[in-house]
């Protein structure tokens, strides 16, 4: 399995002509296992979600490896009390899974907000409990485990636990000097 370098990875804003990308994990069961949609029925119907969900979230960047877009990275940021946390997600393409891709992503998304949004002390990370392969992406890429929080969200309608991890801006991990 080939495993890639940080400096082979990029992260740049989604754009329209990303359609066709997005719709490889988004007609991927393995991929849409622990995510909030189902495996799109159409073409026109993944399309539309991605409009509607992708292109308009206020921080959502491609994953490229060596300028293929493999996946995305989206920061949430909370808003009034909470503004001082954001939530983090993301998503890769099956055949790049295993291969240091997603944490290369997540960590250098999260350098990218603890840069650009003044005030920012926390991205969490929520992940499914039994999603073990997620848990492991976000643990390598500096997170910390903070527990579980049973019955915490609905996928796909059914109650599921999830486990939540957290970078603070202080952490180690953090690299504020990082080319993103």
């Amino acid at each position: 399995m080939e495993r890639y370098s940080d400096s082979d990875i990029t992260l740049r804003p989604v754009t329209f002509s990303d359609a066709d990308h997005f719709m490889q994990w988004y007609m991927d069961e393995n991929v849409s296992k622990f995510c909030s949609w189902d495996v799109f029925a159409t073409r026109e119907a993944a399309v539309e979600y991605f409009v509607r969900n992708e292109i308009n979230h206020p921080w959502n960047r491609a994953i490229c490896v060596s300028g293929r877009v493999v996946g995305c990275v989206s920061v949430s940021p909370f808003h009034g009390s909470n503004k001082c946390r954001a939530e983090i997600g993301y998503v890769v393409a099956s055949e790049y899974c295993g291969m240091g891709v997603a944490t290369a992503a997540v960590r250098m998304a999260a350098n990218a907000v603890f840069v650009e949004w003044g005030g920012l002390e926390r991205v969490e990370a929520v992940v499914d409990a039994e999603n073990p392969a997620s848990q492991r992406v976000v643990e390598k890429a500096g997170f910390v485990k903070e527990g579980v929080l049973r019955k915490y969200y609905l996928l796909k309608g059914k109650p599921r636990d999830a486990v939540i991890f957290s970078l603070l801006s202080t952490d180690s991990a953090v690299n504020y000097f990082m080319d993103i």
